[in-house]
């Protein structure tokens, strides 16, 4: 009779437990997204309030799992804690999984490509658009002396510590977490081969980049490059009677540096007077720093440049953004003749 009666109050007991079990369940553990999604990601800002995070979530959950969302962050202390970052929701992923994320700050990271751009405005606008970071704030640590030289550089030579590669960061990063990243990267970039091979040229790892900018600005053909590079370094290398002190690079890209100006086409005798430390048609060795975030391919090829005893180039006439190479100034005025002709020709100005 005692056994009848105890089995009757089980069975009831037991369903009402499945019952809230699957309450539970449904609430914070189905899954977040409608069937059929692929990841989805939300980012919180460091202005975020609780509905704020209600308003960017909601729009991708199913109902009854943003209910479970809200009940979680209700007893708990999320609303005065709501830290910010990429958070990724996943196809499976139930509202105690993507909350619990969000409390603890467990941020998917974005990547982070550093691009080969010319100026330090435009490498600040580029990288913020990945991250929560302003680029008002980046672009002021860049041209403050102070944060330079703390990663070793100055306000001539900081780009040299971007390395344009792809990275893992965290969309929320700082910016002297980013700049400390960015050392790392660089010293793991600067290994012992390519630190060997730059000692050989008797170039530091800054007089390679800021040689390896010249060359990516003088021509996009990377199987090219090692050959301009190799121009440039007998200039740089050369010491003669007629230059005792070194062969001007003369650079055209350092000029449209100097002004500015990088939609010039042509550069006229006129412009090559300006006075600044970046006109490498007055001033001999390499400008204070380089002229653009270049490439990889660009410091490979001044790494690997070309032996030969070529002095000149110039833009070949068909505009296939290869060059005619001379040994001498006679040669290069030949060539100059040829593109000058078909610059004429197009109406290039």
């Amino acid at each position: 009779m005692k056994h009848n009666c105890a089995k009757r109050y089980l069975i009831p007991a037991g369903i009402c437990l499945l019952v809230i079990m699957g309450i539970f369940y449904y609430y914070f553990f189905s899954a977040m997204l409608p069937s059929g999604s692929s990841t989805q990601y939300v980012y919180i800002d460091n202005d975020d309030n609780i509905d704020s995070v209600y308003a960017k979530l909601q729009p991708l959950s199913e109902a009854q799992a943003f209910n479970g969302f809200r009940t979680l962050t209700r007893h708990s202390s999320y609303d005065e804690h709501i830290k910010s970052g990429r958070y990724a929701i996943k196809p499976g992923q139930g509202a105690f999984t993507v909350f619990r994320h969000m409390k603890n700050g467990m941020q998917e990271p974005v990547n982070l490509t550093i691009p080969s751009v010319r100026t330090l405005d435009r490498l600040s606008v580029e990288v913020s658009k990945r991250l929560l970071m302003d680029s008002t704030q980046l672009l002021q640590a860049l041209r403050d002396p102070k944060v330079c030289a703390r990663y070793g550089y100055d306000t001539a030579t900081i780009q040299c510590l971007f390395i344009p590669n792809t990275y893992d960061v965290y969309w929320n990063i700082s910016v002297d977490k980013l700049l400390d990243r960015m050392q790392k990267e660089s010293k793991n970039f600067w290994n012992v081969d390519r630190t060997v091979r730059a000692n050989e040229l008797k170039l530091s790892p800054v007089q390679v980049i800021t040689l390896a900018s010249i060359v990516d600005e003088e021509t996009a053909n990377n199987a090219e490059k090692p050959m301009v590079a190799g121009m440039y370094y007998n200039r740089l290398m050369l010491r003669n009677a007629e230059y005792p002190k070194g062969m001007p690079l003369q650079a055209d890209p350092t000029i449209k540096y100097a002004w500015q100006q990088f939609a010039l086409k042509r550069i006229y005798n006129k412009l090559l007077n300006i006075d600044s430390p970046y006109n490498t048609y007055r001033n001999t060795g390499l400008p204070p720093g380089p002229i653009r975030i270049p490439s990889v391919e660009g410091i490979e090829a001044v790494l690997n440049l070309k032996k030969h005893d070529y002095l000149y180039m110039c833009a070949k006439e068909d505009f296939s953004g290869t060059h005619n190479f001379a040994r001498t100034y006679a040669e290069h005025l030949a060539n100059a003749a040829k593109y000058t002709k078909a610059l004429n020709e197009r109406g290039i100005k």
